[in-house]
C-alpha cells in the first residue's frame, strides 16, 4: 500500500459497514502509535493499515470516534525517546508499541497509560510484564517468537546452502532480544558444524564494514535476526548479501519480498491486526494487567527463487514444497 492510500484509509473510514460507537456528545478517544520503522516504509504502512482496519471492523473510525497519533521513529533510539514523550504528553487512552525497541522509552515516559505491544520476543525477560498470563502493570500485547526459533534459522541456512561452514549473525546488541537470539544460534552451531560470529547493525556503515570483512573468507552465510535497525537497513543488507554472494536467512516475509533469499518467522502484519482487538477492549474499559500476552498464531516460510538462482543454489523440491510462498 502506498502512503497516499494509507492516509486516505486513515481519514476516510466512514465507508466501512459498521456502526460507529461514539454517540452525539460522547468524547473522542485517542490512540498513540510509536512505530519503529519510517513513514515511507511499505512494510510499516502494511502494518498500520492492518491495525486501522482492525479498529474499523470494531467500530472505531478515525475522524469520528477516535483520533490516531502516529510517530515514525525509523529505528532511532533518540527518536524513540523523543516520540514516546510526545505521545504521552498528548494523554492518549492507549498506546500501540510497534516493537520491543520502543518499549523502554514508553515505559520510562509512563507507568499509567495502557500500552499494547507487538513484535516483542521475551516481554517477561525484558521486564515489560510480570508474566504472560497476568501481565500486571500497564502493558500487554503480542510476542513474535521464542528465542528457540532463532536456532532454526541456522538450520535453514545449512539446508539451503549445505556448503556453509561460517555464519555471520546480524543483531542489535542494544536490545535484550538480540542477546537471546544470538544465544539460541550459538547453541545450535556446533551440531551443524558451523562457526558463528557477530555483525552489528547500528547503522549502514557498520553493516557494510562487517559484511565486507566477513565475505573475505569462504563458505559463508548470513543470519539476520529480528531487530528494528535490521528492518530499517534491510535494503543495504540484501544488496550486500547479493554483492558478496552470501546466502542469507531473514526473520520476516518482507525481506523475501525485497529480494532476500529465505525467511521464516511470524506474520508481523497479523500481529497488528490482532493488536486492534486488545486496543478495542482497553477502550471499552478492560485493564492491560488482566489481558494475557498472546503468542503468534501464523508463521510464514518464504523462498525467493530468483535470488536462489542468482546465487547458483539448487533447491530441493522437498524444500520448495514446504514453503508457504515461493517468489519467482
Amino acid at each position: 500500500m502506498k502512503r497516499r492510500e494509507f492516509i486516505m484509509l486513515l481519514g476516510g473510514a466512514a465507508a466501512w459497514p459498521v456502526a460507529a460507537k461514539a454517540q452525539q456528545g460522547e468524547r473522542v478517544r485517542r490512540i498513540g502509535v510509536l512505530m519503529n520503522l519510517a513513514a515511507n516504509d511499505p512494510e510499516a504502512l502494511r502494518r498500520m493499515t492492518a491495525f486501522v482496519q482492525g479498529l474499523q471492523q470494531r467500530g472505531w473510525t478515525e475522524g469520528g470516534n477516535v483520533r490516531i497519533d502516529i510517530r515514525w521513529a525509523a529505528g532511532s533510539t533518540d527518536r524513540f525517546r523523543t516520540y514516546a514523550a510526545e505521545l504521552v504528553a498528548l494523554k492518549p487512552d492507549v498506546v500501540l508499541a510497534a516493537s520491543g525497541a520502543t518499549m523502554p522509552s514508553l515505559l520510562q515516559a509512563t507507568r499509567t497509560i495502557p500500552i499494547v505491544f507487538v513484535q516483542v520476543p521475551d516481554p517477561v525477560g525484558a521486564g515489560f510484564v510480570e508474566s504472560l498470563a497476568r501481565p500486571g502493570g500497564n502493558t500487554t500485547g503480542f510476542t513474535n517468537f521464542e528465542y528457540g526459533l532463532s536456532g532454526k534459522w541456522l538450520g535453514l541456512l545449512k539446508e539451503i546452502a549445505p556448503r556453509v561452514t561460517r555464519a555471520a549473525v546480524l543483531r542489535d546488541s542494544s536490545e535484550p532480544a538480540g542477546i537471546g537470539q544470538w544465544g539460541a544460534i550459538q547453541s545450535m552451531a556446533p551440531s551443524l558444524g558451523v562457526e558463528v560470529s557477530l555483525i552489528g547493525v547500528r547503522d549502514a556503515d557498520e553493516i557494510e564494514r562487517g559484511i565486507a570483512a566477513f565475505a573475505r573468507g569462504s563458505n559463508g552465510g548470513l543470519i539476520v535476526t529480528g531487530s528494528s535497525p535490521a528492518a530499517v537497513h534491510r535494503e543495504t543488507i540484501i544488496a550486500l548479501a547479493a554483492r558478496h554472494r552470501l546466502p542469507a536467512v531473514y526473520p520476516f516475509r518482507f525481506y523475501a519480498s525485497d529480494g532476500g533469499l529465505i525467511t521464516y518467522g511470524p506474520d508481523a502484519v497479523d500481529q497488528f491486526r490482532r493488536a486492534a482487538g486488545y486496543v478495542d477492549r482497553i477502550l471499552q474499559g478492560e485493564k492491560p494487567a488482566d489481558l494475557p500476552v498472546q503468542a503468534p498464531t501464523k508463521f510464514e516460510f518464504v523462498i525467493n527463487l530468483k535470488t536462489a538462482k542468482a546465487l547458483g543454489l539448487t533447491l530441493l523440491p522437498t524444500l520448495l514444497a514446504r514453503a508457504d510462498e515461493v517468489i519467482e
